[in-house]
């Protein structure tokens, strides 16, 4: 991923950043330094919290700052969170969308196009971000997709060091 700008963010885009993943996943970011990375060959723009990229915008309209998964295993989230069992760590791990069956419980905040975490239930791990397909009430069933993948574990975000 080629970096197209890199800023250090003012006290008022910090507080909008820290609000924002306040609001949507339960947690309070607090860091020493955040600065704003643009890549020339992707659609996300990051966060590097303290240096370690653990916050993200998915779309070009910058919606609300959501964290990465390592930011998600740094900052565990206590909100918007879909627990998959063992038999889907390795899928979702590869970059799998979420099938119902995959999954043992689901946050009922979600709406469908909510982005969320995605966690295994043995572990207490974050494994990927993931767009819901669906309301968090109709997530475990017995088939369908109900998440896509958005960004994983060992993706080139998840890989990326600056």
């Amino acid at each position: 991923m080629d970096v197209k700008s890199r800023h250090h963010l003012r006290s008022d885009a910090i507080g909008a950043i820290q609000e924002g993943i306040e609001a949507e996943l339960g947690v309070t970011v607090d860091a020493d330094s955040f600065e704003k990375v643009e890549f020339d060959d992707s659609d996300w723009n990051v966060v590097l919290v303290d240096g370690d990229p653990l916050v993200l915008y998915v779309d070009d309209e910058e919606e609300e700052p959501f964290l990465t998964v390592r930011g998600a295993n740094e900052y565990p989230p206590t909100k918007r969170i879909v627990t998959v069992d063992a038999g889907a760590i390795q899928f979702v791990s590869n970059g799998a969308d979420v099938m119902r069956p995959g999954i043992v419980e689901a946050d009922d905040v979600i709406e469908d196009g909510d982005l969320v975490v995605i966690n295994e239930e043995g572990h207490g791990k974050f494994l990927a971000i993931g767009r819901a397909l669906t309301d968090g009430s109709d997530m475990v069933g017995d088939e369908g997709r109900v998440v896509e993948s958005v960004h994983h574990v060992g993706d080139d975000l998840y890989e990326m060091t600056i």
